[in-house]
């Protein structure tokens, strides 16, 4: 009932810069919460950032001040602007949606994208 559409992604090399975008559809009241995730190989997945009703993203230690979340101008879109990747960036990024379905409003969704891989290195 609600998918997700991930874009971006791919090799860079370390101090470099790239954008990753989510985008949400289906049948979509409201939405109360976006985040991008990460899961670097053989590790746990981790919020990398998120943003909730009052539009005030939040980040993890590790990304404060390299990356930028932003509401896209469409509904229900994300974009995560990084910049001074390093190699320790690398990982699996997924975009996390959470909301309620409708119209009418009924129940409470989260749904994860597919994930985009995101290599830095030289």
């Amino acid at each position: 009932q609600v998918h997700i559409v991930e874009s971006g992604g791919g090799l860079v090399q370390p101090g470099g810069s790239m954008t990753l975008s989510c985008a949400a559809s289906g049948s979509i009241w409201n939405v109360y919460r976006m985040a991008w995730y990460r899961q670097p190989p053989g590790q746990q997945r981790e919020l990398v950032a998120e943003i909730k009703s009052d539009d005030v993203p939040t980040y993890a230690h590790s990304v404060r001040g390299r990356f930028t979340l932003s509401r896209g101008n469409a509904p229900n879109t994300l974009s995560l602007q990084m910049n001074s990747l390093k190699a320790e960036d690398s990982a699996v990024y997924y975009c996390k949606i959470e909301g309620i379905l409708g119209p009418p409003p009924t129940d409470a969704f989260n749904v994860w994208g597919q994930g985009t891989q995101v290599t830095v290195s030289s």
